[in-house]
């Protein structure tokens, strides 16, 4: 080879050389450039298990649980699997938090109402006595902090919780007796659901809450003398038609109800984004569900349980007072015992004081 092709030869090496060096450090550029400060997790596909603390045959509080099953499935074409267990299947009714928080179960289907004893500002993110209906307490949750506060509670128990369902107000109660006033409740054995049950508690009455399988054969045997459970589509397909006589409304202690999907945190943040956004996506159209059915059905429900000679009652307006002042001593004795407690309730009555007036001048007011 002669010095001239030699030169030629070596020129071209170098510049395969240096081509090869700007397409390297052009890439590495790209990368850099659009990769997130956050480490991307791959997808993979996921197969899971929620227990419930509802059983799936109960209209909206298990059936919002066991739709999740079937959206995330056609949501993600078949690569994400969330399978819904009964009752016990898994975990106690009762027991999905601690459940969910060890890493013994990815997934729990519940109202964080049932949580007071692990964190107590858990309660206002279920219901809230004289709360908020659906729509403001939705807008509170996701435009006002009440997100934010949720998930910082949840995090702290390696929980990452959505709310993933919202029902209508529900009925105040079976009774076989008739009340014209407060010293009515004093002593009777009441079946009652979270705040609302602290409310009784302060008015005289003794409180259980127990599971809604238990609840029908306690009214039997006489163990207990009330009971407040859902909505009337729910509580006549309960059968609390059949050993009550009096059906009590509003139910002041549960205006609307938030539902949640509670997922383990390390499970949480295995998945990619787009997993993620496909969860919230499914949470999102059941809470539309949830609040498109649960008013829907409760018409027919009432006209159906009046049909069995049930007496539909409503709370004189005195005692509808007291439960309210009840109520307020309840809140500041919850707000004085619990740092988050205090934090949540300062953000949800700040938002609901604005909303106040948007609520009155937007709305016609209910006929008394």
């Amino acid at each position: 080879m002669t010095k001239l092709s030699l030169l030629k030869h070596a020129i071209i090496l170098s510049a395969l050389s240096l081509s090869a060096c700007g397409a390297e450090n052009s890439q590495e550029t790209t990368t850099t450039k659009d990769q997130p400060e956050e480490q991307v997790v791959e997808q993979q596909d996921i197969h899971w298990k929620m227990t419930s603390t509802f059983p799936s045959t109960l209209t909206l509080l298990g059936s919002m649980g066991k739709r999740i099953e079937s959206q995330i499935a056609l949501i993600s074409g078949g690569n994400m699997e969330i399978k819904f267990y009964e009752p016990g299947a898994l975990a106690p009714a009762f027991e999905g938090f601690d459940a969910v928080s060890y890493g013994a179960i990815e997934a729990g289907w519940s109202t964080s109402g049932y949580w007071a004893g692990k964190e107590p500002a858990l309660q206002l993110f279920g219901s809230v006595p004289f709360g908020p209906d659906a729509p403001e307490y939705l807008a509170w949750f996701y435009e006002a902090g009440g997100k934010e506060l949720f998930e910082e509670i949840y995090h702290k128990h390696n929980i990452h919780s959505l709310i993933c369902g919202i029902t209508p107000p529900e009925a105040s109660g079976w009774y076989n007796k008739k009340f014209t006033s407060v010293d009515d409740l004093k002593g009777l054995k009441i079946r009652y659901f979270g705040l609302g049950g602290r409310v009784l508690e302060e008015m005289g009455a003794s409180v259980q809450l127990l599971s809604g399988g238990d609840i029908m054969p306690a009214l039997e045997l006489g163990t207990i003398d009330g009971a407040e459970f859902s909505m009337p589509t729910v509580d006549y397909d309960m059968g609390f038609w059949q050993v009550a006589d009096y059906y009590y409304f509003p139910g002041w202690h549960q205006q609307s109800t938030f539902f949640e999907l509670m997922i383990n945190l390390d499970k949480w943040n295995s998945l990619s984004a787009s997993q993620q956004a496909q969860i919230e996506v499914v949470c999102g159209d059941n809470i539309r569900y949830g609040i498109a059915k649960g008013e829907a059905l409760q018409g027919p429900a009432l006209t159906a349980i009046a049909a069995k000679g049930t007496q539909i009652e409503t709370w004189p307006p005195e005692m509808i007072s007291a439960f309210s002042t009840a109520w307020d001593g309840v809140a500041v004795q919850l707000v004085d015992g619990d740092e988050n407690f205090a934090r949540v309730w300062a953000s949800l009555s700040e938002f609901r004081e604005s909303y106040a007036v948007w609520r009155k001048l937007g709305y016609l007011e209910q006929a008394e």
